[in-house]
């Protein structure tokens, strides 16, 4: 075993913000914002692939959470072109990573072992219907792609878990890789045989096995591929940090670290097993400076998802409160971290009231000695006032502060941007 590095608890953080984009020196909202519809469209399909995964989720609180992840690093990109980059060409497809996540199409083989699982389990949350799925198969054959409603309907006509035999089957069609889905309609998957969607040469190759019907490379190396993916997007991280990028397991992580190149770390406070990419001690050795980004986060960013690894890179303490009951509620509903100057400073949770962007509850962070820095407070304004312009709203309007003593500063702060 080579020597262990040492960082610094910034060179982490710094990693981190450069790894998830939030340093970097071309693609900036000002430059992106100069660019055509189809150059804004290439700079998201670059931001996919450098992320790995872009997380999907039900909840939409100004704009949906896959939205937002483009907004916080681009600005105010136009949201037709953030979906159109999404969706509209050969570029990603949603599978199971991290959660329900869009993928770069260059990863597709990636996830063979996990289609493998699913494929021996022979299971879908329901039994799957071997009649339904042969159904599904000839449709698509005939008529993708289609939603789940042109191929017959997603429930029995009970609650959203009673799914109808044609969801089932569809859905496990796309856990084993026979069926894909590369675009939505609305908040509908479009499903279309893979077939026809996935490229060749991710499909097939002369050294990849047929195991439980589904065609790929091997579990070990599926395994390799992805922990080197996920240690390269988070740059510097504990096991469990890089295993919970595509949810693996940290016994996998610690197995495959020296195949996938990792070099041991030691940041101050951290679990003795951290790693870091040889990419991304270089580009602490080489100095590079970047402008720091101010902007609102959805709590489904990568760059916050894992609680514990949030709370060591920026000292806050973030949960999503969604699924809270109101009246248990400390930050809010959707609370958005704030990211200014590197560091998380506060908490805002917003809503719309037709033309007015509401900050229903605003909290901020403490520094050092207990006190709430002025600059939080003006990045804070920054980060509201261009939310609040990307989604069309005029007005803002605060609701409760916390604590009330920057009420005043924030109000004013606001009326400047």
């Amino acid at each position: 075993m080579g020597s262990i590095v040492e960082l610094s608890h910034g060179d982490a953080r710094r990693v981190a913000l450069w790894r998830q984009g939030f340093l970097s020196p071309s693609l900036t909202p000002a430059a992106t914002g100069r660019l055509s519809p189809a150059g804004q469209e290439q700079a998201i399909h670059t931001m996919v692939r450098e992320l790995g995964a872009v997380q999907l989720d039900t909840i939409s609180v100004l704009a949906r959470s896959h939205e937002l992840v483009a907004y916080s690093r681009f600005g105010n990109l136009p949201r037709g072109v953030i979906e159109a980059a999404y969706w509209g060409g050969d570029t990603s497809f949603e599978y199971w990573s991290h959660a329900a996540c869009i993928l770069p199409i260059e990863s597709w083989p990636l996830f063979t072992f996990r289609r493998r699982h699913y494929a021996r389990k022979g299971i879908r949350w329901h039994e799957v219907p071997q009649a339904a799925v042969k159904v599904v198969l000839e449709r698509l054959a005939a008529d993708g792609p289609l939603t789940t409603k042109e191929i017959g309907g997603a429930k029995k006509g009970g609650e959203w878990w009673d799914w109808s035999e044609s969801k089932v089957a569809v859905e496990y069609l796309l856990d084993i890789g026979k069926v894909a889905c590369t675009s939505r309609i609305g908040w509908r998957r479009v499903y279309e045989l893979a077939d026809r969607v996935v490229p060749v040469e991710l499909r097939e190759h002369p050294d990849w096995s047929d195991d439980d019907g589904v065609v790929g490379p091997s579990d070990e190396a599926c395994l390799r591929a992805l922990i080197t993916d996920g240690a390269r997007t988070v740059g510097v991280g504990t096991s469990g940090d890089i295993a919970d990028v595509h949810r693996l397991t940290i016994a996998e992580v610690e197995q495959h670290a020296a195949d996938a190149g990792l070099v041991r770390v030691h940041v101050p406070g951290w679990p003795v097993k951290s790693w870091a990419t040889q990419e991304s001690l270089d580009w602490l050795a080489s100095g590079a400076r970047a402008s720091h980004r101010t902007t609102l986060l959805s709590p489904f960013d990568s760059l916050v998802w894992h609680r514990g690894r949030t709370e060591r890179l920026f000292g806050m303490t973030h949960r999503l409160e969604a699924y809270t009951p109101a009246a248990k509620r400390v930050h809010g509903y959707f609370a958005m971290p704030v990211l200014h100057k590197g560091a998380l400073v506060a908490r805002v949770d917003p809503r719309r009231d037709g033309q007015t962007l509401v900050a229903s509850t605003v909290t901020f962070e403490a520094d050092g000695a207990g006190r709430i820095p002025v600059e939080s407070i003006r990045g804070t304004a920054v980060a509201v006032s261009e939310a609040a312009r990307w989604v069309g709203c005029g007005d803002i309007r605060l609701g409760t502060v916390m604590p009330p003593s920057a009420e005043y500063e924030l109000s004013h702060a606001l009326n400047s941007n």
